[in-house]
């Protein structure tokens, strides 16, 4: 029985060394979980045997276990290198087969999905619509589109203003207004507008103060007026061309009313034919200024005030913009990826799936440091990070490998120590039954 004993603990100590063994192998290995070697002991005895009198029948592995602790993240400043800081896994489907990993090591392939290191399997997610909204609870693969962003149409600006109101009165009798002329106006504002094929455009707001608390705006787009025509200079008439609307503030500096209406806060530019002036001559250019209600582009004034202070702009707001070639991605906390574009625009065309699961140690191991879902681990939930118990993205940063070398060290000096023991208990028996045979 000694003998059986003695091998059990030699088997034993072997399948430690083994794990340890295993754990120190893989102490570079991105991602990498260490294990842990579960023994109990082993009684041969029946329900009605006495247990006082029972012995040992010697040692046997009861599980592997593993500790899915976070490894130090380690910085690579590439975006597609991903680590989660807290608890989760993220999903990979190899032809339909999912597996979760912790190694973040990812890559696009030559149609531009993202795969792990080796391209065998493909990065799961959430897919977004044109608007860039995320569509949840459906995985898909994740993909980097490198299509170009196509052009939006101005339909809105806006910004904070201020308007001195220390400013000087102009006489537009007198002293009519005149594009050419700055004495004929007391501040220009300039925005940056697009037509329907992303051309880049001036709106020019010029601003006239005809009285204590009344200014005078009129709009150019890129030197002439909307619809293409060059404004008169000097304009014939009383500064009717092009056409002023009318800005009232009240005593306290708050804007009061627009073109005579009390409490409008915007100034529509209407009629917006888009062209080009070559040599000084203006022609279309053949793109429009997608305004089929006739609303035009709206000019917001919500935030302008006549106070004390220097006349300022700030916060500038607007809606349209240029094609825009992608230039890089960048992934937020929560997995969302954002493509960021040459325009300054940046879309989220999808977001990294978390997988979590009720019993993480009832994952089987996989090989290629991914894991596969089994009866033990329960189902998989999906969400994004930073969501319920699901750790936070780390882009630009691997997840390191936990194990702790200086423990895994002790335990293979513990471990040698144990095989050597067990190996002397097997010694100490051969020898007492040589003494037995030599006495017969």
């Amino acid at each position: 029985m000694s003998f059986n004993i003695g091998l059990s603990g030699l088997n034993a100590a072997q399948k430690q060394l083994d794990v340890t063994g295993n754990n120190i192998a893989n102490v570079n290995t991105t991602g990498f979980k260490s294990s842990r070697a579960e023994f109990e002991d082993v009684y041969s005895a029946t329900k009605l045997g006495v247990s006082s009198k029972t012995i040992g029948n010697g040692v046997r592995l009861a599980n592997v276990s593993q500790n899915f602790g976070n490894g130090g993240m380690n910085v690579t400043g590439n975006a597609l290198d991903m680590g989660i800081q807290g608890n989760g896994f993220f999903t990979l489907s190899d032809n339909g087969s999912l597996m979760y990993t912790r190694a973040g090591t990812f890559k696009t392939d030559k149609d531009g999905y993202i795969t792990n290191s080796d391209g065998t399997a493909r990065l799961q997610g959430f897919a977004a619509d044109s608007n860039g909204n995320i569509i949840p609870g459906v995985l898909t693969d994740l993909r980097i589109d490198v299509s170009n962003l196509p052009p939006q149409t101005t339909t809105t600006i806006g910004a904070t203003i201020n308007l001195d109101s220390k400013s000087a009165v102009i006489n537009q009798t007198t002293t009519p207004f005149d594009p050419t002329n700055t004495a004929s106006y007391t501040t220009p504002f300039s925005s940056d507008i697009y037509d329907t094929q992303g051309n880049k455009h001036s709106l020019d707001q010029y601003m006239v103060k005809t009285g204590a608390n009344t200014w005078n705006v009129y709009t150019l787009i890129d030197g002439r007026n909307p619809n293409g025509t060059a404004p008169t200079s000097p304009p014939t008439g009383l500064a009717t061309d092009p056409t002023p609307v009318q800005m009232v503030f009240d005593s306290s500096g708050k804007l009061q009313s627009i073109g005579g209406v009390t409490g409008a806060t915007t100034i529509p530019v209407k009629n917006w034919v888009p062209g080009t002036v070559t040599n000084g001559v203006w022609a279309a250019n053949g793109a429009g200024s997608n305004d089929p209600t006739g609303k035009g582009i709206t000019t917001d004034w919500s935030k302008t005030t006549q106070f004390n202070a220097d006349t300022s702009r700030a916060a500038i707001i607007g809606d349209g913009y240029a094609t825009g070639q992608i230039t890089d991605i960048s992934i937020d906390g929560t997995g969302i990826i954002f493509a960021n574009f040459s325009n300054n625009q940046h879309k989220p065309i999808g977001q990294v799936a978390v997988a979590s699961f009720t019993n993480e140690q009832g994952l089987q191991p996989a090989g290629g440091t991914n894991w596969k879902q089994t009866f033990a681990s329960g189902q998989p939930a999906y969400d994004g990070g930073e969501v319920g118990t699901n750790g936070s993205i780390v882009s630009g940063s691997l997840e390191g490998s936990n194990v702790d070398l200086t423990s895994e060290l002790v335990d293979l000096i513990k471990g040698q120590s144990y095989y050597q023991a067990n190996a002397k208990t097997i010694s100490t028996q051969s020898t007492i039954m040589q003494t037995i045979i030599q006495m017969t």
